[in-house]
């Protein structure tokens, strides 16, 4: 029986591929590990995750393979972390752990060559050759770049509301949304655990005002220099099609569709969730065992 893993920098996606291509599908908080020890995971596990399985008359020995793809899983150290937690919770399991772009590109593109990108929390994006690798220009996380991602804009409405840039309109529905003055939020944002995850919450603000203009182009700059700084980046880009993951980009797709079109590359696949895809992904590769 196995379990496969989305796991982003806000929630985890868990898929328990019971029979076949029968699954459930469970969730617990993401697991980045830039922000997690193995040992706050295994404890996360064991309160969150292992309740779920239960539910369903399942223990971890009923579990043979771990597919991991998780948000900052990009270096053996990151890897690391998150295995040791899993052997810990799942001691006789087959574990992989992958960046979670990996499992993105295999959700969007099974075994085809093409883009790949993710537009949640965070920002990431590659060139899958089918298989299993990926020539990725880094985002550089949320201090340095995830451009057009929930957190890069989450910061620019959170600018401009503290600087008082915010339309009188929706600055009122801020306040009912949100109680934080100036310096909580600047509190939280240097002094909270996870301020990616914190800024990135605002995000909700503006998918919930998506047809005020003013968020349509905050989205729109937003996604603009995603482009500029990452996207464009990429040799040929062009040629490819522009298929991508998260919920910022379903949110606002149809901006989306319109920034990659004004830079001259056809718009693809754009889902909300990986895990249906990675189910899809890790069928098939059972079924190729089985047949070999």
């Amino acid at each position: 029986m196995q379990l496969i893993a989305d796991s982003g920098s806000t929630k985890t996606n868990w898929a328990v591929i019971v029979k076949g291509s029968e699954k459930e599908i469970l969730n617990t908080e993401g697991y980045n590990p830039y922000f997690f020890t193995t040992q706050q995971i295994v404890d996360s596990l064991k309160a969150n995750l292992l309740p779920q399985l239960q539910a369903l008359k399942l223990t971890a020995n009923n579990i043979t393979e771990i597919n991991f793809y998780g948000a900052g899983c990009s270096n053996a150290s990151k890897k690391k972390i998150i295995s040791d937690a899993l052997i810990q919770v799942f001691p006789t399991v087959k574990i992989f752990v992958g960046h979670d772009l990996l499992g993105a590109a295999r959700a969007l593109l099974q075994h085809n060559k093409g883009f790949a990108a993710i537009l949640g929390t965070g920002t990431n994006t590659g060139i899958y050759n089918g298989n299993d690798d990926l020539f990725n220009i880094d985002s550089l996380g949320h201090f340095f770049g995830d451009e057009g991602s929930g957190c890069y804009t989450g910061k620019k409405l959170l600018r401009d509301r503290m600087r008082g840039y915010l339309p009188k309109d929706l600055d009122k529905k801020f306040s009912a949304f949100s109680p934080l003055g100036k310096e909580e939020i600047l509190d939280r944002t240097y002094n909270s655990p996870l301020p990616n995850r914190f800024v990135a919450g605002f995000f909700r603000f503006i998918g919930e005002n998506k047809e005020h203009e003013y968020c349509k182009n905050l989205v729109r700059e937003s996604f603009d220099e995603f482009f500029k700084k990452l996207v464009t980046h990429y040799e040929n880009y062009k040629q490819y099609e522009f298929n991508c993951i998260g919920s910022v980009a379903f949110i606002f797709k149809d901006i989306l569709k319109e920034t990659c079109s004004s830079y001259g590359m056809k718009p693809g696949l754009i889902i909300q969730e990986p895990i249906d895809g990675m189910v899809k992904y890790h069928i098939s590769q059972m079924d190729n065992t089985l047949n070999q």
